[in-house]
């Protein structure tokens, strides 16, 4: 039987209290927290005493696509013919990279938003899940979507990136494309099937892809009824890529669960996003970070007109009162650099100790996971990330994860004792 750990550093965030707490000891048993700055500690439990860091459960990312970017690949989005050039092993394979660099950022938790290229019908994002799962390789805790659902000519059809020419590229159902009532049902139905745990939509257009306007509806109001009822009744969320008002209305009228982006939305849409309790991932840094220079002249003006109205909405959403969960769509914003929408969130409105709920146990709760992720509690997984200083204060130090624990096993910086230990408050 392996012997408990006891984790010791000189303070934990309690994101529930929004508290710094002075000292840090929790004790691991397997996967699960067993105990938080008990009275006695196990004997002959193994310690790692992290000295003078702040311990935090593991981050987590709402929306992110590990077979697209990383190594080989410009920083950034758009990808040069990222939909044909790769075949589906490869890619998969250069995912484990992206996976290892996310969760050694301290994403212990990310949901892969959607598959928009070309499998055979595979889904990439599952087997990829699997393998982190079973211990094969390093990276998060993956809630997959498989194939984005989208109508021909979509945002998240693959054809549309590059405009790519009849024929080239030929989808299938299984890989996304579904038009009409009917198709979408079985698009839902074969995701499901084959092991995705939350379903993407494409319900409005997009910034980087030559589909319709950004703001333009896609789907109908039937089709995202369908589209939700499907995955409703197999106990699945559906979280819809949506940029225009109209669409963001449309998808809370059908009961979809989360709006991605959710850009041009107005102060009425707002509104009824905290009436209906609908989850907002708003993906706020790629509006100042996303390189954009290679992309066509066309993409480079929706990008000019959407993205400041992107800047201006979100104040409004935090204000209101929108449940906001933390998502970059990296590689629009590179693996391994989640944190920097942590200090965007900071920047548009909310305080630290909000942008790290955002991150933690708002996004628990929109993978309905929030009784076991998110917090430093009795009987919750051991995800647990250590920084230095006081992150309620200073939300940047979340760039600087010194240690990860991930299902009570250690991935990054085990060493013994870094510096002296000091409480903050």
């Amino acid at each position: 039987m392996t012997a408990p750990t006891v984790l010791r550093a000189a303070r934990w965030a309690d994101v529930d209290e929004e508290e710094i707490r002075c000292p840090a000891v929790i004790v691991v048993e397997g996967d699960r927290i067993v105990a938080v700055n008990p009275a006695e500690v196990p004997a002959g439990a193994h310690e790692i005493d992290l000295g003078d860091l702040t311990l935090l459960p593991g981050l987590m990312d709402m929306e992110l696509n590990f077979l697209i970017g990383g190594p080989e690949t410009p920083t950034g989005l758009p990808l040069p013919m990222h939909g044909v050039q790769d075949d589906p092993a490869y890619r998969t394979i250069r995912a484990t990279l992206n996976a290892r660099k996310t969760l050694l950022a301290g994403f212990t938790t990310v949901r892969n938003l959607g598959l928009m290229v070309k499998t055979g019908g595979y889904l990439l994002d599952v087997a990829l899940q699997r393998a982190i799962d079973q211990g094969w390789v390093e990276g998060p805790r993956i809630i997959p979507a498989g194939h984005a659902v989208t109508p021909y000519g979509g945002h998240l059809d693959p054809t549309v990136f590059q405009r790519l020419a009849p024929g080239v590229m030929p989808l299938s159902i299984g890989e996304g494309i579904a038009n009409g009532v009917g198709e979408v049902r079985a698009c839902v139905r074969y995701q499901i099937r084959h092991g995705a745990k939350v379903i993407k939509v494409s319900a409005s257009g997009g910034v980087m892809s030559h589909s319709t306007g950004p703001g333009s509806q896609q789907y109908s109001d039937e089709e995202l009824a369908a589209i939700a009822d499907e995955a409703h009744r197999a106990g699945i969320r559906v979280a819809a890529h949506a940029v225009g008002d109209r669409a963001v209305r449309a998808c809370i009228r059908a009961g979809i669960d989360c709006i991605e982006h959710g850009f041009l939305a107005s102060d009425e849409t707002i509104a009824m996003m905290v009436e209906h309790g609908t989850f907002l991932v708003s993906t706020t840094y790629l509006t100042d970070a996303m390189d954009i220079e290679r992309a066509a002249p066309e993409l480079r003006k929706k990008a000019a007109e959407v993205f400041p109205r992107a800047r201006s909405m979100l104040p409004k959403a935090v204000a209101a009162g929108v449940k906001i969960a933390c998502g970059t769509d990296a590689p629009a914003v590179p693996h391994g650099d989640n944190a920097k929408e942590l200090i965007a969130l900071v920047e548009r409105g909310m305080t630290p100790v909000q942008a790290l709920r955002a991150a933690t146990v708002t996004s628990a709760e929109l993978i309905e996971l929030d009784h076991e992720l998110g917090r430093l509690r009795e009987g919750c997984l051991a995800d647990v990330i250590a920084v230095p200083g006081d992150p309620f204060r200073d939300i940047t130090v979340t760039r600087d994860v010194r240690f990860v624990m991930k299902d009570g096993r250690v991935h990054k910086g085990a060493e013994s004792s870094i510096g002296t230990p000091i409480c903050l408050r």
